[in-house]
């Protein structure tokens, strides 16, 4: 059977039974959240101090002003049919995550609108990872425009293209010196197979920012491969490459706490240190059936016995500060 794994396929993880939801204390962030979901009066020093989710999905249902890609998907397709911001800070502010990075959704495909009027609409709370062509002929042009609106990298996956195209295609080097250059991320969303390409794209741009997602899909089977993830590790090597903790949901045994998932989680401290590690929960498919938003920040919070509290602020908040809300020239 081919290891090869759609996105659907990954999505699929998530079980179909009801949320559970357990609120709890916990000593940071130190503000208390009390305001009403959704508020956008919080000062900025508020916002600041709580925790930072670097990797969400949002839409709307409203097709008329943000139409989908209908060569790509269809309405069946949005499961949920909707996941827009008030829905996310009902997820996120009880468990003291006051700011977010928004991952442009495939639905949309390269029409960043939603995101980007989100971005817009929540100052100081989002901040965002766009889908771009980069095989457009005005792609600098593109991403100043987007790095303008609030975007700090740039998402590339396997759609339409095979990643093993990827070193020899003059557009894909293009994106990767131009974000280079502007301080900007390169997130790939790839499959275990596909961190050895990474790899040698890593070492053409060393100077490029990468951001790899949900541990690059390493533990998807259902167990942790020992050579998938040696393979993620070794691109510790690179001064330049994050790994995002995220999609607990989707890797390994796919039950909360998640504590199954605690060897990788402590073998990347190990190899990238807490300073290239960014926790996210990949909502709302992380809130999704019997998984819930709780249980994805916890195991980071609560169950990584071995880290300090700078550490875990690194983990939960610093990392993506620093690679994902800092000004751009």
């Amino acid at each position: 059977m081919s290891r090869q794994i759609s996105r659907r396929v990954f999505l699929r993880a998530a079980a179909s039974t009801a949320p559970l939801f357990t609120p709890k204390l916990f000593s940071e962030p130190s503000r208390a959240h009390a305001d009403e979901v959704g508020q956008k009066n919080e000062t900025p020093s508020a916002i600041e101090s709580g925790w930072i989710d670097a990797h969400v999905h949002v839409w709307t249902p409203d097709l008329r002003r943000y139409p989908i890609d209908k060569s790509r998907y269809s309405v069946r397709d949005m499961k949920p049919p909707s996941f827009t911001p008030q829905q996310l800070f009902a997820e996120c502010r009880p468990a003291g995550v006051q700011r977010v990075v928004l991952i442009q959704m495939s639905f949309y495909n390269t029409d960043n609108s939603y995101m980007l009027d989100m971005i817009k609409e929540h100052p100081g709370v989002f901040s965002g990872v766009g889908i771009i062509d980069h095989t457009a002929v005005d792609l600098t042009r593109q991403v100043r425009s987007l790095a303008a609106a609030g975007v700090r990298g740039f998402r590339i996956s396997r759609r339409g293209q095979e990643v093993n195209q990827w070193t020899g295609d003059s557009g894909m080097a293009k994106l990767w010196e131009t974000a280079g250059n502007k301080n900007l991320s390169i997130c790939p969303l790839i499959n275990p197979s596909d961190l050895e390409v990474v790899d040698q794209l890593c070492t053409r741009y060393p100077e490029t920012r990468v951001v790899i997602d949900h541990f690059g899909r390493v533990g998807i089977s259902g167990e942790i491969i020992p050579a998938e993830l040696n393979a993620l590790c070794r691109l510790a090597r690179h001064k330049n490459v994050y790994v995002k903790t995220s999609a607990f949901y989707a890797l390994g045994q796919k039950n909360p706490p998640y504590k199954d998932l605690l060897p990788m989680l402590n073998r990347v401290v190990d190899e990238f240190s807490p300073q290239r590690l960014m926790w996210a929960s990949d909502c709302p498919y992380q809130v999704q059936g019997k998984h819930d938003y709780e249980s994805s920040i916890a195991l980071i919070r609560d169950h990584m016995d071995s880290l300090s509290q700078s550490e875990r602020n690194w983990m939960l908040r610093d990392t993506a500060e620093k690679v994902f809300f800092a000004k751009v020239s």
